[in-house]
């Protein structure tokens, strides 16, 4: 009896070893360039995350046999990921660093990540729709944001703040992994100055957006493409006295506003199958167009990928 007890259970066994091989994910691809996979794995700037989502679930409604994982955390996590071999695509608001390059070859045989220009955006300053401001110079973020900066309160901007009872500004902005927070110290702050201590960091550009709708004393900055009727944003000039431009789809293209950037997405190697299908559909007509309903800026016709050399 206890003979044909052991031979059902090792049956049984048996039976479970073949079936969950049978199940056995097959398709995913993480950090293998997409070469001929199923499931692609993206993560990183929270900026593009909702740029991202939107590209994902529409090209995944024509493609119904492709699955797409997208996570957000910012730039520097996405980055990390792609390092690590985690991911098949990485979204930056920020270009890879020399120091991440050469970290990436390291850990993957001297290989190159490859780059691919996927949008525009343009950093938006906020306020509420309550501040008086309309405008306001590269300069005076710098001292608004930047250590050692000496404006403080709205009344050395010449405002007077009526819904700000104490006139202290209250400086919103990003954590230290967003692409965000990098790219405004070393086009707003300059390469050599670091923030101020003090401010309130958010952990996505929507969280800047809706604590400055909130906060009548607040200055933040984030992606134009998180503009609500909550907030208002301002006109940017480089420097004190000339001519404030706003965001927009035409100064984001041109180069007038002060605050335009790039968008990526970094993919491990040249990428193929699955994924090199994706990011050719981003940058073709149907992912431009998600682009701008989202609120971001299409490329123009002359962007092109370029390698990481």
């Amino acid at each position: 009896m206890r003979q044909v007890t052991w031979v059902v259970w090792a049956g049984i066994v048996l039976i479970g070893f073949v079936f969950a091989l049978g199940c056995e994910k097959k398709d995913g691809t993480a950090g293998g360039g997409g070469s001929g996979g199923k499931t692609i794995v993206v993560d990183g700037s929270d900026t593009m995350v909702n740029l991202s989502q939107a590209w994902a679930e529409a090209y995944t409604k024509a493609h119904l046999d492709i699955h797409i994982q997208v996570s957000g955390g910012g730039s520097g996590v996405g980055i990390a990921g792609l390092i690590g071999g985690k991911l098949d695509m990485a979204n930056s608001s920020r270009k890879m660093e020399e120091k991440e390059v050469a970290k990436f070859k390291e850990n993957n045989g001297g290989k190159e990540p490859k780059e691919f220009q996927v949008a525009i955006d343009a950093l938006a300053v906020y306020v509420s729709p309550q501040n008086p401001i309309e405008q306001i110079s590269m300069e005076e973020l710098a001292e608004i944001y930047g250590d050692g900066g000496k404006i403080e309160k709205w009344a050395q901007l010449g405002i007077k703040n009526p819904a700000c009872a104490t006139d202290e500004i209250t400086r919103v902005s990003r954590q230290n992994n967003s692409g965000t927070y990098a790219y405004f110290r070393e086009h707003v702050l300059g390469k050599k100055r670091d923030f101020k201590q003090g401010s309130i960091d958010q952990s996505g550009s929507k969280d800047v957006v809706a604590l400055v709708s909130k906060t009548p004393c607040a200055i933040g900055y984030s992606g134009m493409g998180y503009k609500t009727d909550d907030v208002k944003w301002l006109k940017v000039s480089k420097k004190k006295g000339e001519t404030a431009i706003g965001p927009s789809i035409e100064t984001a293209v041109s180069g007038t506003y002060p605050i335009s950037r790039p968008l990526f997405i970094y993919t491990p190697g040249e990428p193929s199958g699955a994924v090199k299908d994706f990011i050719d559909w981003c940058n073709g007509p149907e992912g431009q167009k998600i682009v701008k309903d989202v609120g971001f800026v299409p490329l123009p016709k002359t962007a092109k990928t370029v390698a990481m050399r």
